[in-house]
């Protein structure tokens, strides 16, 4: 029999994370050694910047472990077009899973019909190719605004929503995180990410039907589970 912590097994706890090698200064070393963990501990996928996603892809064929990148990356306000454009390369480069910003400005500015048609034009891109998650950044959004999002982004055919890009002032929270499950209930895949670091974050969020968290801090959060698992 596995061994488990909190209810969870290794491999469930690795199949939930996303992990993400996002820096700007990160050398295409950082992402090879990325990808080899990635694979090692069979996460969910390995979410990388848009000019690494050949070189995953190159690595992780086979393995089971899908290639993530991220569109309008971090603030979301790149037009429309090229958040298209963007995702075709991805797509044509070996990603399968596609984070895109929602365009914060316009959110805030109450250009809802901006805000569906710009997840709406990503979704038609990818369909049949990637998935898609939508990144609100809540650190910027009111309760409102998050719940709103939630039923925009659902409008436009996406596949989840994601709480934060991990570059503002506050990432992932409990409040949050419940917020936007109670608004998509099973419709939608609730991602948390930003600032998820240890074995119990990531587990508390797993209870409250989190099916994705991204988190750079793959390695020590699993080892974490490895020492306490019984």
């Amino acid at each position: 029999m596995s061994k488990t912590y909190r209810g969870y097994t290794l491999e469930q706890v690795a199949k939930t994370i996303d992990h993400s090698i996002l820096k700007p200064d990160f050398t295409n070393q950082d992402v090879i050694e990325g990808a080899n963990l990635a694979k090692k501990f069979g996460t969910a996928s390995y979410c990388i910047r848009p000019m690494d996603v050949s070189l995953a892809a190159k690595i992780l064929e086979g393995s089971g472990v899908n290639v993530c990148t991220v569109i309008g990356f971090p603030h979301g306000t790149t037009t429309t077009k090229t958040k298209v454009c963007e995702s075709i390369d991805a797509i044509e480069n070996g990603a399968t899973e596609l984070d895109m910003v929602l365009n914060i400005s316009a959110m805030k500015s109450g250009d809802y019909e901006l805000v569906e048609k710009d997840i709406r034009s990503v979704v038609e891109a990818a369909k049949g190719k990637a998935s898609v998650k939508v990144i609100f950044e809540t650190a910027y959004l009111t309760d409102e605004e998050i719940v709103k999002a939630c039923e925009l982004t659902e409008a436009a055919g996406a596949d989840y929503v994601k709480t934060s890009t991990g570059f503002a002032h506050e990432g992932a929270t409990l409040h949050n995180v419940e917020l936007m499950k109670k608004t998509v209930a099973d419709r939608l895949k609730v991602k948390s990410s930003g600032g998820v670091r240890t074995l119990d974050q990531l587990i508390d969020y797993m209870d409250l039907g989190v099916t994705r968290s991204g988190c750079s801090a793959t390695e020590a959060v699993l080892s974490e589970f490895i020492s306490k698992a019984t």
